[in-house]
């Protein structure tokens, strides 16, 4: 199947009231595990790759994304491949001869007239090369703020989606896609976060474009649900997957403490991966009322 975009499945999935669900990947392992996740249960998917994983592979964009535009193309559902939190406008620039057909533009950091300007900027420059666009108003919690240590708090004064804003942000900049901020954190290892559903049905009426929610993985299935019935379209996941992994490979080296053969140990950890990826997308389903 060839590669699928990602402007396509999340438009879909907005029009018929469901989420198309965004898993980041670090390694080949991850790649795959997505994959043969979406294929287990038959629902279309989108492999990511952030630039903190581009960081790790001590800079280098291609070799990862070569092996996810691979496996895309192999697949037997429709597989996206998106850039995620981007900051680096050479970064972002790498997206077209890297295979990507998106990616998601990351100025919220900076104070709002300053996160206007740069992603306007960043949507100009992608539509003019037919990449769809995401972009981030608001702040989820879990993120490191510049120059501090600590994380940030999901529930902090000031770092939730406002809904006039973000109508404002998405008609100065022309994003397609918007991340809000509405209660869920990054890294999160437990799934105990709450999310502001009226917060959320607030952003879904004032808001012309597909939401997406970002720090998923601690969520519980029931506020995933309802997060999907309330108007979200793309659910990012990313932590629950190296839950599994490690769990999964720690397990497998506490009962073989002699085992040295690596392909052993990420084998089990890749089919717990996957196994997570289609626990997930079945957890999305189709959205009940809430």
């Amino acid at each position: 199947m060839s590669l699928a975009a990602t402007g396509d499945l999340v438009a879909h999935a907005a029009g018929t009231a469901s989420a198309v669900a965004a898993f980041n990947v670090i390694t080949l392992e991850h790649i795959e595990a997505v994959v043969a996740g979406a294929e287990a249960v038959g629902e279309p998917v989108i492999l990511q790759v952030s630039q903190n994983a581009v960081k790790f592979r001590h800079g280098r964009l291609l070799p990862l994304a070569v092996a996810a535009v691979a496996a895309a193309e192999r697949a037997a559902v429709p597989v996206a491949l998106h850039l995620d939190h981007v900051q680096s406008d050479d970064l972002l620039r790498q997206t077209l001869d890297a295979g990507f057909g998106s990616v998601m533009y990351d100025a919220a950091r900076l104070p709002y007239a300053e996160n206007v300007a740069a992603t306007r900027d960043a949507v100009g420059w992608a539509h003019a090369r037919g990449l769809w666009i995401e972009a981030e108003l608001g702040e989820v919690g879990g993120k490191t703020v510049p120059g501090s240590r600590a994380p940030l708090d999901a529930h902090a004064p000031g770092v939730r989606t406002d809904p006039d804003e973000a109508r404002a942000f998405v008609a100065e900049t022309g994003v397609d896609a918007l991340a809000v901020a509405i209660g869920s954190v990054h890294a999160m290892t437990t799934r105990t976060a709450t999310l502001d559903h009226g917060l959320l049905g607030r952003l879904a009426a004032a808001v012309p474009v597909p939401l997406v929610l970002h720090g998923s993985s601690g969520l519980p299935d029931d506020e995933l649900r309802a997060a999907v019935a309330g108007g979200i379209a793309k659910v990012n996941v990313g932590t629950a997957l190296n839950v599994a992994m490690t769990g999964a490979i720690r397990d497998f080296l506490d009962a073989h403490p002699a085992a040295v053969d690596s392909r052993t140990y990420l084998g089990v950890g890749r089919e717990a991966m996957a196994c997570e990826v289609a626990r997930i997308v079945r957890a999305l389903g189709r959205p009940s009322p809430r």
